[in-house]
């Protein structure tokens, strides 16, 4: 951190609680050296940092102002809570951030004390304060709940269910508006703060309080007619109509990065005495005081290592184009010869590729926001009129939307096509953003076809082979980071459904891969060739529907069969396992060992690492042959 000459407060900071006394030119230099703490450690770990730079000011104000951790404090996704836990005991290990064994880059309850309830997919805070502001009434308790949410995760349906039910209740709960996609000029800002500390306090909350009590004894048609008319003029010079209509009391819009504006608000809001849901709207930029950051919001959004001066990043030059590259090229290529296919993303157009589509097709590419939900009806919809939807979500998120996958697109037969980007282990994102449960909850549905590439090149084929599908929903699944390298056609090839292919002939032991594990399922037989024993390697191509010729000939010749996949328990080797003990190939003491993550959350790390934690790199595979041999111990380490 920069020597500016001043004794730092930040080294005497261990707990919220040392803040409280804090004067506000202190509050002001805590905020600047927690800035620069948060760059800092960031440079060095990698990680979201925009957010967290934006509400800087933010978290000092809240930590000041209520008494955390008996108060709780939700911060919505948890990507900008890195200057939270620099404030909340976990200094000491910022710089293990999202690394093996260290600080996971969400909030996580398991975590601290600080961190009551995990937030790592977007818009669930609202619904978890409110059920812990339930449970406080319930108790008889008076501590405040605090949930931060941005205005992005603010396009998810969930977030409106939320605020209508706390609408209608009357509990103490507060929300706060992270706005980082508005601006206030200062003329504009000094007055809605004047107003916003206006509006907040307890003579203009008693005196509302009185008017409506008022109000009650009027006519039915006076009083519905003043409370309109207070409740347009509040609307007129704060802009919160919307949310007094979902029953919340709105203040703002005020400066986030201003503390003289911040601290009496939620002081105010602290102190009322009225039990009601308040909305402060506040209004931050993405990056605020590192001006790399700030000129660009996209880029610094999630970083790599990078140098704090110059703000470059430390990426390393991709050998291969990633999976996500591929997909968004094959489907430009295709939809340059097809006017009828469309794209839909939800809020993840870089993270999906389909900015690329977006620049080349406009008109027929939809961001829908943070709303998978409606992303998957929205491609049904447009499937019944005859258009060639791709709905391009990562895997953990389309877990959001699964209702809707089975009744707005599998009980109809719509042709929408998923493409599933993020299959498998991520690394430094960990458990939440693991793509393990997507083939389970597919292969399962009646009618879907479900794929998964083992490379690009196959990717590119099956984004060809999705678009060909007309009369059915489909799904091909990829992981994140770059390819294999492999040689590219020139554009893919629709391939037969339901079959797969044979990459090594072997008589002794079959490996039958489903995904991007083929890689390794191939050094796995290179290793088992070199102990004696000649092995197979079929790469499965689907899921649904099973090449059953295939897997019927593997069980036939081989002693062995070993299923791989980087998906859950309930996934391909379900599928396999239901055929194989349907029609009898089991009777004759084939040996078949299901290799798929085990049943726990796999940590952040490396994705090798991760992957060898799963049990799903090269020698986990041999160690799985062998044991099914029958070989000791001695026997499986040494060679042939």
């Amino acid at each position: 951190m920069e020597d500016t000459g001043q004794a730092s407060l930040l080294d005497g900071v261990r707990e919220p609680g040392d803040i409280r006394g804090f004067t506000l030119p202190q509050l002001r230099q805590l905020a600047d050296e927690l800035r620069a703490e948060t760059i800092d450690a960031v440079s060095r770990t990698g990680g979201h940092l925009g957010a967290g730079l934006g509400v800087v000011e933010l978290t000092v104000a809240l930590h000041h102002v209520f008494d955390t951790p008996r108060d709780r404090l939700i911060w919505d996704v948890g990507h900008q809570s890195y200057p939270h836990k620099i404030l909340t005991g976990r200094r000491d290990r910022i710089r293990t951030l999202r690394q093996a064994g260290g600080l996971s880059g969400f909030t996580r309850r398991s975590e601290s004390q600080y961190d009551p309830f995990g937030t790592a997919h977007a818009s669930t805070s609202i619904s978890a304060a409110l059920g812990m502001a339930a449970a406080r009434d319930l108790s008889g308790g008076n501590n405040h709940v605090i949930a931060v949410i941005g205005d992005g995760a603010m396009s998810a349906g969930m977030a409106y269910e939320a605020m209508n039910n706390a609408g209608g209740r009357d509990c103490r709960l507060t929300v706060i508006l992270n706005d980082n996609d508005m601006s206030i000029a200062p003329p504009v800002g000094a007055m809605s703060a004047y107003l916003s500390r206006l509006i907040s306090s307890k003579s203009y909350l008693s005196l509302r309080h009185m008017a409506m009590a008022v109000a009650g004894k009027l006519p039915r048609r006076m009083k519905h007619a003043a409370e309109l008319a207070e409740e347009f003029a509040r609307g007129l010079v704060t802009g919160g109509t919307l949310f007094e209509e979902l029953g919340f009391y709105y203040v703002g819009p005020i400066d986030g990065h201003n503390l003289d504006h911040l601290l009496p608000v939620l002081k105010n809001v602290r102190d009322a005495r009225e039990p009601r849901p308040v909305l402060v709207h506040v209004v931050t930029q993405k990056g605020k005081g590192y001006v790399p950051a700030e000129e660009s919001v996209d880029k610094f959004h999630g970083v790599a290592k990078f140098d704090v001066v110059t703000g470059a990043q430390a990426i390393a030059k991709a050998k291969a184009p990633t999976y996500t590259q591929i997909f968004a090229d094959t489907l430009i290529g295709l939809a340059e010869a097809d006017d009828k296919i469309v794209a839909i993303t939800a809020a993840m157009p870089g993270g999906t590729g389909l900015d690329r589509f977006a620049e080349r097709f406009p008109a027929r590419c939809f961001d829908v926001g943070i709303a998978e939900q409606h992303a998957v009806t929205f491609a049904a919809g447009l499937a019944t009129e005859g258009y060639k939807p791709f709905a391009a979500i990562y895997s953990t998120f389309l877990q959001r939307a699964y209702d809707q996958v089975v009744h707005d697109v599998a009980l109809q037969h719509l042709p929408v096509r998923f493409a599933i980007d993020r299959a498998g282990l991520v690394g430094a994102d960990g458990a939440t953003h693991a793509g393990a449960y997507d083939v389970a909850f597919l292969a399962c549905l009646p009618g879907f076809v479900v794929m998964a590439a083992s490379d690009e090149a196959e990717l590119m084929h099956m984004t060809a082979t999705a678009a060909a599908i007309d009369d059915r929903p489909s799904a091909f699944r990829y992981p994140r980071g770059e390819g294999t390298g492999v040689a590219l056609p020139a554009r893919g090839e629709v391939l037969p459904l339901g079959k797969g292919r044979v990459l090594r002939e072997g008589t002794k032991v079959a490996l039958l891969s489903f995904g991007a594990r083929l890689g390794e399922c191939l050094k796995a037989a290179d290793d088992l060739a070199a102990r004696g024993l000649s092995t197979t390697v079929a790469d499965a191509r689907f899921a649904k529907p099973l090449d059953e010729d295939l897997i019927r000939r593997l069980a036939a010749d081989h002693e062995v069969l070993l299923t791989i996949e980087e998906g859950s328990i309930g996934g391909f080797a379900a599928q396999v396992m239901q055929y194989l003990a349907s029609a009898g190939l089991l009777d004759a003491g084939l040996k078949l060992r299901p290799l798929t993550l085990p049943d726990r959350f796999i940590e952040h790390d490396t994705p090798a690492a991760q992957y060898a934690d799963a049990g799903l790199d090269a020698a986990h595979i041999v160690e799985a042959a062998l044991a099914a041999l029958g070989r000791d111990a001695k026997q499986r380490a040494g060679r042939a």
